[in-house]
């Protein structure tokens, strides 16, 4: 016993070095403070699918999960445009969908930021401008910022939706 005492006593306290601060959390306590000066709130975002393939939305959903934590930032969804400070537009505008994007929009207090999510968002994509398909968003509302890929990946649809707010 008097062994391992000793042994004990000549070593010291053998444990792993202080982890460095996390560079991360000081991003998002600025990112929060920043949305909070333009804003004075957290940023509400309505999504609109206006007719895509579902490949933009699956990285818009990746947003709240635990690795982007979106919602963590200061930045949430919302179910109503009337509560909504930002529209997330993804797809080529179909011609069925038109008149509820414009609706949309309406209802959506100023101001207002409209962000175009993939690549037919922001030029029509494969689809185009057809007998079903009006193209881009921006021929049916304003667009303040487009995202381009196919899909974005969720570092572009943050970056877009950082850029929209910050102009």
């Amino acid at each position: 016993m008097l062994k391992t005492l000793y042994t004990i006593a000549s070593i010291g306290i053998v444990s792993e070095p202080v982890p460095p601060t996390d560079v991360s959390l000081r991003l998002r306590e600025a990112l929060q403070s920043e949305i909070l000066d333009v804003l004075g709130r957290a940023l509400c975002i309505r999504h609109v699918d206006a007719g895509s393939c579902n490949g933009c939305e699956l990285e818009i959903h990746a947003l709240n999960n635990p690795i982007y934590n979106l919602e963590g930032q200061g930045i949430r969804f919302v179910a109503s445009p009337r509560h909504a400070d930002l529209l997330l537009v993804t797809g080529p505008v179909s011609v069925n969908m038109a008149e509820a994007l414009r609706r949309t929009y309406d209802a959506t207090p100023d101001p207002k930021l409209v962000v175009a999510v993939g690549d037919c968002g922001c030029t029509g994509g494969i689809f185009g401008e057809n007998y079903a398909s009006l193209g881009r968003v921006s021929n049916v509302i304003p667009v303040d910022v487009v995202v381009p890929g196919c899909p974005p990946s969720p570092e572009q649809l943050m970056q877009g939706i950082l850029t929209a707010i910050s102009t």
